[in-house]
């Protein structure tokens, strides 16, 4: 076997134990440019602006020991393992960027020599950076006062258009492109204000955007930039307190900006860089991952990854915010609500663990080992079991498990707070980003499309309800994962999402973005592809976001 096969083997278990011959790395200002774009468009969101780790291991050129013991640091890999792993991906669930044609082999020598230099430091922005990017584009009174179409709007889905920096709205009804709205590159989520009029986005370089859905063609009425890197966007749902405010989590700088639900007017910055709250260690990348607004009280409850503390943050007084720091576990990244809507379970996915906050009482509820290997849950599914009571599930990337954890802490007591099943998908590792119900199928949908194995990879899994076991695979047609370029084919089918009955699901293939790339439409319950959505404007669709479900917080 070759060294580099060797290295990069023992890199993929985290034993970074190989020390190779010290090379001298020199990249040209251009060489540089080029890196840190690929870096914060590929690799940033698990590895860290500063390359410290998080969901992802630590990538910086000297040695690290993490608390399992694994040495990491690039140097001591050297450039030839290096460029294997970030070709090939790893079990764990880093993607092959080389194998799925995302980099050139040219891009990928490039970033495994990048990653052995000390890691550039990030710009911060001010608030006077923030209004500077920040527009009206359609003032308040000039906007519709009731919608002009008589299309089914509350049906519509928001499609993230990843690598081309647009969202499509497609009628969930019609299956057809009502519109492609420019916004922030590698758009992460979608959020609809309570009256589901507005739609929230939010990109990876820290454009939030706002389309009104009420036009007869859906286009984005305000914009901001308000950081260098983000992940989550949400609105104030609670009651009198509707659509008033908008709320972004950035990455890089770390902070928490509060906007004007109606015009994203930047209204109050609060940097989120902290202590850790296990070892008390200064953490000045202390990012944001998800936010959720309370249903309960007027508050946003959002994730501050690398410190491990939930802060429910009360906005009544924008100017002066109040925050409670609710100490849960690292690393914080992505959840949902349980079916009431009271408690908040979230991944701590390095640490394989779900936090559980009730939002009533403004407290951690419990930490319950995930039983698998980085849980990855979007924000989970929801599921009223005949045997175990109410759960809410979640897959894993680096690990073939799904879990449901009991959620019902008064009428089924003995399985609240813990993991009452396991569901194992088919075949090895893991790979698995998503997986979503409605309360109106039998089942459960799971993705899995960061799997290096290519069967796995491109299979839909069907987990039934009552039983809480896979029952189903449903695998994409090779012709729906055919690319222009014959040498790269799409990555496979990626989330899930419900048109506003529960009738139908529907999925993406991931595709590249020199090839347009389909939307699956399946019958929700006889599983049978009732129409397929192609259109040349859908490149590399991911997310999918129906105004119905994302509304109510339906999953």
């Amino acid at each position: 076997m070759k060294v580099g096969k060797i290295v990069s083997l023992a890199a993929a278990l985290g034993l970074m134990t190989v020390a190779l011959q010290a090379e001298e790395i020199k990249l040209s200002k251009e060489e540089m440019a080029k890196a840190k774009q690929i870096y914060f468009d590929r690799c940033a969101g698990c590895h860290g602006m500063l390359r410290k780790g998080a969901l992802g291991p630590w990538i910086r050129p000297e040695p690290h020991k993490d608390k399992k013991g694994a040495m990491h640091g690039t140097k001591n890999l050297g450039t030839e393992a290096l460029k294997a792993l970030i070709y090939n991906g790893t079990p764990g669930g880093m993607p092959g960027w080389g194998k799925s044609g995302e980099l050139t082999k040219e891009e990928v020598d490039l970033m495994a020599k990048y990653v052995q230099l000390p890691p550039p430091q990030p710009p911060e922005k001010s608030m006077a950076d923030l209004k500077k990017s920040w527009k009206v584009l359609v003032p308040v009174d000039q906007r519709p006062t009731k919608p002009e179409t008589d299309r089914n709007w509350k049906n519509y889905f928001g499609v993230v258009l990843r690598d081309v920096g647009k969202i499509a709205i497609v009628d969930g009804d019609k299956k057809e492109v009502v519109s492609v709205v420019p916004s922030g590159f590698a758009t992460h989520i979608l959020r609809s204000s309570k009256d589901g009029r507005y739609m929230y986005v939010i990109g990876r370089d820290g454009k939030a955007s706002l389309i009104d859905l009420w036009m007869k063609e859906p286009k984005n009425v305000a914009e901001i930039r308000v950081c260098n890197d983000a992940r989550s966007i949400d609105t104030s749902k609670y009651e009198g307190y509707e659509g008033k405010y908008a709320v972004v989590g950035c990455y890089w700088p770390p902070s928490i900006v509060t906007l004007d639900g109606q015009t994203l007017e930047p209204l109050k910055q609060v940097a989120t860089a902290s202590y850790t709250y296990d070892d008390g260690v200064f953490t000045r990348e202390a990012r944001v991952a998800a936010i959720i607004a309370n249903h309960h009280k007027p508050e946003w409850v959002i994730n501050i990854k690398e410190t491990g503390q939930v802060w429910l943050y009360n906005y009544t007084d924008v100017k002066n915010p109040t925050i409670k720091m609710v100490e849960a576990e690292r690393f914080l990244h992505d959840g949902g609500w349980d079916s009431t809507k009271r408690y908040f379970l979230t991944a701590a996915n390095a640490r394989d663990t779900i936090s559980v906050i009730d939002t009533v009482e403004g407290k951690l509820v419990a930490n319950i080992p995930s039983q698998g290997t980085k849980p990855h849950p979007g924000r989970g599914a929801n599921v009223d079991s005949k045997k175990y009571g109410p759960v809410w599930l979640t897959g894993h990337i680096g690990s073939n498990d799904i879990v449901a954890i009991g959620t019902d802490p008064k009428g089924h007591p003995d399985n609240a707070w813990k993991v009452v099943k396991k569901i194992k998908l088919p075949g090895e590792g893991g790979g698995n980003l998503f997986i979503k119900t409605h309360p109106n199928c039998k089942y459960i949908f799971a993705d899995r499309p960061v799997n290096p194995d290519r069967k796995l990879q491109t299979q839909i899994y069907v987990i039934d309800k009552d039983k809480l076991e896979v029952v189903k695979t449903i695998p994409i047609p090779e012709e729906y994962l055919k690319s222009d370029d014959p040498k790269v084919k799409a990555r496979g089918p990626v989330h899930f999402e419900f048109n506003a009955d529960g009738s139908e699901v529907w999925t993406s293939i991931w595709g590249n973005k020199k090839t347009a790339s389909a939307i699956l439409v399946f019958d929700a319950n006889t599983l049978k592809l009732k129409k397929v959505i192609q259109d040349k404007r859908l490149i590399t669709p991911t997310g999918k976001f129906n105004v119905t479900n994302t509304m109510g917080d339906i999953y």
